[in-house]
C-alpha cells in the first residue's frame, strides 16, 4: 500500500535531531523524498543516513534559517535535487537556554537574548515560508506547509517571555498565510507540541520533570514520533480541508 506522502517532495528544517529528525524519517516512510536541512550539513547527514538505510531517498542541506540567502539556497537545492517542493516542515528552533540563563523574568531578559530568540523561532519560520510559497506558486500552486509553534504559542509561561512571544508569532503568521494562499491551493498550518523528550528539552526535563508532569493529564512526556506522525498527516492530502489550524499535541496540558 502506498504511503500518504507517496510521490511528494518534502523539505524539513531542524532535521538533525528530535522532532525534525523523526518527521523526516516518517515522511520518507510514507513515500516522500526528503531534503533534510540543519545548521550544519554533517548533522543533517545523520538523518539522511537513517532514511537511506530504510530504503528511502533524502539529501542533506546545511544552512542558517536566520539568513535569507541560506534559506533561498535550501529551497533551490531541494528543487535542484528533486524538481519541486510539495510540502515543508519549518521546524528549526531553539529553547530559551540557548540565548541566556534559564528562569529569567521579562525585565531580566537582555535585548540580545530576545532578538536572537525571535530571529530563529519567528523570523526563521517567516523566511522559510516566504521562499517555500514562492516556489510553490512558481510550480503552479498547491502544497502544504507546517510550522512548529508550541503550546507556548497559545498560553503564557512564566520566565519564557521571549519564547512565548516568538511562538505566538508563529501562530499568527500561520493564520495569515493560510488566508492569503488558500485560493492557490497552499495549506499552511502549525503544530503545537507540549513537553516532548528531545535533546533540546533534556535539561529542562532533568531539572523540572516532576513539576511539569504534574500539569500533564497523561502524566508523561511526548516522544518525537508522536509529533512526526501528525505532521506527516497534515502535509498529506488526507488533511485537504485543514488550513490555518493550530494542532495541539500535548498530553492534555493546554486543556487542563
Amino acid at each position: 500500500m502506498a504511503g500518504i506522502l507517496e510521490g511528494k517532495i518534502a523539505l524539513v528544517t531542524g532535521g538533525a535531531s528530535g522532532i525534525g529528525q523523526a518527521t523526516a524519517v516518517v515522511m520518507a516512510r510514507e513515500g516522500a523524498r526528503v531534503a533534510v536541512a540543519d545548521r550544519a550539513e554533517a548533522d543533517a547527514a545523520a538523518t539522511v543516513a537513517l532514511i537511506n538505510a530504510a530504503g528511502g531517498q533524502a539529501i542533506a542541506i546545511g544552512g542558517d534559517v536566520t539568513r535569507e540567502a541560506d534559506v533561498a539556497a535550501m529551497v533551490a537545492r531541494t528543487v535542484s535535487a528533486f524538481g519541486r517542493i510539495d510540502c515543508a516542515f519549518n521546524n528549526a528552533g531553539i529553547a530559551g537556554r540557548a540565548v541566556g540563563p534559564p528562569g529569567q523574568r521579562s525585565h531580566e531578559l537582555s535585548q540580545a537574548a530576545f532578538d536572537t530568540m525571535l530571529a530563529v523561532n519567528l523570523t526563521g519560520v517567516f523566511l522559510c515560508l516566504k521562499h517555500e510559497v514562492t516556489q510553490m506558486l512558481a510550480q503552479g500552486g498547491g502544497g502544504a506547509i507546517v510550522n512548529t509553534a508550541s503550546i507556548a504559542g497559545l498560553i503564557g509561561l512564566a520566565t519564557s517571555a521571549h519564547y512565548v512571544a516568538a511562538k505566538h508569532g508563529v501562530v499568527g503568521l500561520t493564520k495569515s498565510a493560510a488566508i492569503e494562499y488558500a485560493q492557490d491551493g497552499i495549506r499552511v498550518n502549525c503544530v503545537n507540541p507540549g513537553y516532548v523528550a528531545t535533546p533540546m528539552t533534556r535539561e529542562t526535563i532533568e531539572e523540572r520533570g516532576e513539576e511539569i508532569l504534574a500539569k500533564v493529564p497523561m502524566r508523561r512526556f511526548g516522544v518525537p514520533g508522536e509529533i512526526a506522525e501528525a505532521v506527516a498527516w497534515m502535509c498529506s492530502d488526507k488533511a485537504s480541508f485543514m488550513t490555518g489550524a493550530s494542532h495541539v499535541i500535548d498530553g492534555g496540558y493546554h486543556a487542563a
